[in-house]
């Protein structure tokens, strides 16, 4: 049997040339993030993203592993005069004409056009837990090993003890002390170093990191790595089968302000307040659009659900 380090079978899993995000189905056949699914959703965040560009003098939106471009279509629509840009592994799907494009090689791995960015807002929207990284353990002996994983049944054994770079990340942000036998940690300097890596192309301008995510303080003991599959929970497979995610060490990203979703879009002016019971005798159509526009509002910033993404803000340096 044929022992993997997770990171390269992850990496493999979703990256490789037959890898899940270069399958025809894409992301949103299996799961749905905030830019997909329910159609309002993704128009109140496009509006709250050209407030936030308007606030910050920004005209060029950068969507950071944006599937198939659903959030795109929303900016472009909304703000014309924007110019829009998508990053994905895949070629460039059906999008308006004005929309541009750049193919990306996936992971932790930036397309080398993607550089030079001024005036721009730069949106990861759960970019970072889909770039692969170590996994560990606590053995029994106390010992933090990296976990190996066989690609084609999914089993586990530990490998060698952590050491380098990778342990010493841990020391600052997932401390060995606080550790018991059986306890796992995903090792975020891969995470770190992409992120760090995309803020060096961006000139001018901000770039927010957007994620389920988790600080110093609320480490989740046994890790966070899953797999989803056509719209389900599913064990983690590094076969191709199903997406990989890991949720991400907010913290330990470069970042000059840090906050839930909830907390974010209410400053740009996400409410979720319904419209007044009158409109409903007096111009019904326009209530239950202000009914839907409410009910999306409701689920981007729900307690439990989308509210509990967190956001990485970091200015251009």
């Amino acid at each position: 049997m044929t022992w993997t380090p997770w990171k390269q079978a992850w990496d493999q899993a979703l990256y490789g040339e037959n890898g899940f995000y270069r399958q025809a189905t894409g992301p949103a056949g299996h799961f749905s993030t905030a830019t997909q699914g329910i159609p309002q959703i993704g128009e109140i965040l496009a509006r709250a993203l050209l407030k936030l560009m308007d606030q910050q003098g920004l005209d060029t939106f950068v969507d950071m592993g944006c599937g198939r471009g659903e959030l795109l279509e929303h900016v472009h629509r909304l703000g014309p005069h924007v110019h829009c840009i998508g990053v994905d592994v895949v070629e460039r799907p059906e999008l308006s004409e004005p929309i541009g494009w750049i193919r990306s090689p996936g992971g932790e791995r930036l397309p080398d056009d993607l550089d030079g960015l001024s005036g721009t807002l730069i949106f990861a929207n759960e970019w970072l837990d889909v770039v692969p990284c170590p996994i560990a353990e606590m053995d029994e002996n106390g010992e933090l090993r990296e976990v190996l994983v066989n690609v084609a049944s999914g089993a586990e054994q530990h490998g060698e003890v952590v050491s380098g770079p990778d342990r010493e990340w841990c020391q600052w942000f997932w401390p060995l002390d606080r550790l018991e036998p059986g306890d796992r940690v995903e090792i975020g300097g891969t995470r770190d170093t992409a992120w760090d890596n995309l803020l060096a192309r961006l000139a001018s301008g901000l770039a927010v990191a957007v994620d389920y995510g988790h600080t110093i303080d609320l480490r989740p003991a046994m890790g966070t790595l899953t797999g989803f599959r056509q719209g389900r929970q599913v064990l983690p497979m590094p076969d191709g089968s199903c997406d990989l995610t890991a949720h991400v060490a907010m913290d330990s990203l470069t970042h000059d302000q840090l906050m839930d979703q909830r907390t974010a879009l209410r400053q740009l002016g996400v409410s979720g307040q319904t419209p007044p019971h009158e409109l409903s005798r007096s111009d019904p159509m326009a209530y239950l659009q202000g009914l839907s526009t409410a009910s999306a509002a409701v689920a981007l910033t729900a307690k439990g659900g989308l509210g509990d993404f967190m956001w990485a803000f970091s200015q251009s340096r």
